[in-house]
């Protein structure tokens, strides 16, 4: 077990070594995808705004019972969080679809290597690391104004709750990923998925009983970013971190089942 690790860590390293290395050639890329995650963060910030009157949060009423600089911490994590789709799901996960319209998807399944992790895992794109900086700050900055006690216990407990929110994250991409193997066009249900995802930008709270319901039991769109960001704010309960332990377990699960599944209706190129 121990050597298997330590081969899919080397193959890891060797993957995203030679990704940044063909990445960094394009530097100009790099700085256009820089001035427009300002845009977009920049964009988020204002959208944010007019829930608050004048702007800085101190005459509006607040949102869903977030104030101002509490719902920054949300829009932080949601900044993070797609900073680390930029960076990891993105890249990898849309060429599963490409896989399978060019029939390339058969020298994947033939490597010694789970086909899974070779997909999920292969490339990395460095577009997304000021995103992933960006995000931390405003998420730590905005806590530690409304008085947050970032200990060393509180940091460990954000940490696992943002790598659940991560896996949760994966999941649902690779879930829909994988049904290009039946339909092979899923671009317009990316997009869709995207755009529901999008309503982590806001607290949960903030959302009718309906769409609350449906964004916790449904599409888990408060255990991405309004749960990390009650664990900064010193305030999430037990029972909620557990449930987005178990919700990430779960997904996890749900991807590697699905993969296995849907391999069993992949006709390769060859046959």
């Amino acid at each position: 077990m121990a050597s298997d690790w330590r081969r899919y860590a080397r193959t890891l390293r060797r993957f995203w070594g030679t990704a940044l290395a063909g990445q960094l050639e394009y530097q100009l890329n790099l700085l256009i995808e820089l001035l427009a995650m300002a845009g977009n963060l920049a964009g988020s910030l204002f959208v944010l705004s007019l829930f608050y009157g004048n702007g800085s949060g101190g005459s509006g009423p607040g949102l869903g019972g977030w104030s101002w600089p509490e719902a920054q911490v949300v829009l932080g994590v949601y900044t993070l969080l797609d900073g680390v789709s930029s960076t990891l799901l993105r890249p990898n996960l849309s060429r599963i679809v490409t896989h399978v319209q060019e029939g390339t998807l058969d020298f994947v399944l033939l490597k010694p290597i789970d086909s899974q992790f070779w997909l999920s895992a292969r490339t990395v794109s460095p577009a997304g690391l000021p995103e992933i900086a960006v995000g931390l700050a405003l998420m730590l900055g905005a806590g530690l104004k409304v008085g947050a006690r970032l200990d060393a216990a509180t940091l460990a407990l954000v940490a696992v709750l943002l790598l659940s929110s991560t896996l949760i994250l994966y999941a649902l991409w690779f879930l829909l990923a994988t049904t290009s193997i039946w339909f092979v066009k899923t671009w317009n249900a990316t997009e869709v998925l995207r755009a529901a995802l999008a309503a982590g930008r806001y607290p949960i709270t903030a959302y009718p009983a309906g769409l609350r319901t449906l964004f916790t039991l449904v599409l888990p769109v408060a255990f991405l970013t309004t749960v990390p960001a009650e664990a900064v704010l010193g305030r999430v309960s037990g029972p909620w971190a557990l449930a987005s332990l178990g919700v990430a377990a779960g997904f996890l699960l749900l991807s590697r089942a699905f993969w296995r599944f849907a391999l069993r209706f992949y006709t390769s190129a060859s046959s």
